[in-house]
């Protein structure tokens, strides 16, 4: 039997009957997870590595939507990464996830050059001249480029693909020159994007990118998603990617 710990909870993903273990003192996966597991594709066939996993969303996720030949998790802080694994125990996925605590800096190291299909990230959004960093260490580690930076884990994302292998991501619009260049001095060519808005009358606070490692230069933007139609309402979309029923 999977152990959970008294100080942590077990939240329902309303997807295949699977559920997470989480630690609500530390940090908590958020919408950003969400929208990432539902922009991201991976083909029958195909394997993917997640950067900076925490407890495990991303690749659990997206095993339950669809499918995919195996997952790689790879998370720094051990703490996390054993919640990822036991999450990965109590869904039964252990012959589809395979959690590894590591450093990002040292991904293809670990991991194997050239090796994967996709590979997603949802990495720290703060660089030291965005914000305060939050004093608790787990949460200042995955909001700020405390141990890892943007550079990072595009290039190790670029080391980690095949050639032709996708990497998707999801990050702050006010970084998004700086994205854009590092993804291309780094072979990768940004060729899908869109913009999450809160509200539809509100300024985009997420940005989803897919590139590709050797593409050609062809970016389409997709049509923005719109978080909430009013307050505390989502919008259709939403629910759907969530997998609940409208008004659920």
């Amino acid at each position: 039997m999977t152990k959970i710990y008294s100080y942590e909870r077990l939240d329902d993903l309303e997807r295949n009957g699977y559920k997470i273990i989480q630690n609500p003192e530390k940090f908590c996966f958020g919408m950003d997870a969400v929208l990432l597991s539902s922009f991201a594709e991976i083909r029958k066939g195909e394997s993917c590595v997640d950067l900076g996993t925490g407890t495990g969303i991303i690749p659990i996720l997206m095993e339950a939507k669809y499918g995919g030949e195996f997952y790689t998790a790879l998370e720094i802080q051990p703490e996390s990464a054993d919640m990822a694994l036991r999450s990965v125990e109590y869904n039964g996925l252990d012959d589809k996830i395979s959690v590894v605590c590591g450093d990002i800096k040292e991904a293809s190291m670990l991991l194997g050059k050239a090796k994967f299909d996709v590979v997603t990230s949802n990495p720290p959004y703060m660089n030291d001249n965005h914000g305060l960093k939050n004093p608790d260490l787990p949460k200042a580690i995955a909001r700020h480029e405390v141990l890892c930076t943007l550079e990072d884990v595009v290039r190790e994302a670029k080391n980690l693909l095949k050639p032709g292998g996708r990497f998707y991501m999801v990050h702050r619009p006010h970084r998004l020159i700086e994205i854009i260049t590092c993804l291309k001095a780094n072979g990768m060519e940004p060729k899908r994007m869109r913009m999450v808005h809160p509200y539809a009358d509100k300024e985009a606070n997420m940005v989803l990118i897919e590139s590709v490692r050797g593409g050609k230069s062809m970016l389409k933007m997709e049509a923005p998603i719109i978080v909430y139609k009013e307050v505390g309402v989502y919008t259709d979309e939403i629910y759907r990617i969530y997998g609940k029923t409208i008004g659920e």
